[in-house]
């Protein structure tokens, strides 16, 4: 196989909320791009990790819950796999989570090492969720952990509250914008348009 072509091994991992009523058959149909890349002719069928320590993709039907500790074979287009997942995802959440996947390059070996190659090893945050908002909640929530983990080695806590603040009003500028963004984007009153405002139609997959 050529290096222009390297395999990968992709993990993904991460909880997701759903709505009470969401279903097995919504939860696959969410799904299909992903068990299907894995050549998988169900969520069932296509469920278990490559690596059997692994637990895969699992829905709790008890706690709303979609867990994935999941990892399979591919190559770099399963990206557009992942989005095509995220979209589906969007409508059964029933608030924003986040989803890591890690792209080991399976190929890259001591060899490789010892002439001074670089791996391909990518690593990527997906986040879902039922709105833009919820979305930006959970972006927010995982920045403000890592530079608070990241300060406390130099700072006691109490001393952190200002740079919380400073981040929380970054994501209101960035929300303050979309908003903005949707309003224009709406059809003018009496026009007779059928477009939706907010969240009717296509939404974002996801944000880096």
């Amino acid at each position: 196989m050529s290096k222009y072509t390297t395999t990968f091994e992709i993990h993904v991992h991460g909880n997701v909320p759903l709505r009470e009523e969401v279903t097995f058959e919504q939860i696959q149909d969410a799904l299909r791009s992903v068990w299907m890349y894995a050549g998988a002719r169900s969520l069932s069928e296509g469920a278990d990790s490559f690596y059997e320590e692994e637990p895969g993709i699992r829905f709790d039907e008890n706690e709303h819950l979609l867990q994935m500790c999941w990892t399979i074979k591919g190559e770099d287009d399963f990206r557009q796999a992942l989005d095509d997942m995220c979209m589906g995802l969007n409508d059964l959440t029933l608030s924003g989570a986040a989803l890591e996947v890690t792209f080991y390059d399976s190929e890259f070996d001591e060899e490789d090492e010892a002439q001074g190659r670089d791996s391909r090893d990518d690593f990527l945050m997906l986040f879902v969720g039922p709105t833009p908002a919820a979305i930006m909640q959970v972006q927010r929530d995982l920045l403000v952990q890592d530079l608070v983990n990241l300060m406390e080695r130099h700072f006691d806590a109490s001393e952190l509250s200002e740079v919380v603040l400073e981040v929380d009003k970054l994501f209101s500028k960035r929300f303050d914008s979309l908003v903005s963004s949707l309003e224009i984007s709406k059809p003018p009153r009496g026009s007779g348009g059928s477009g939706g405002a907010g969240h009717g139609g296509r939404r974002p997959r996801h944000l880096h």
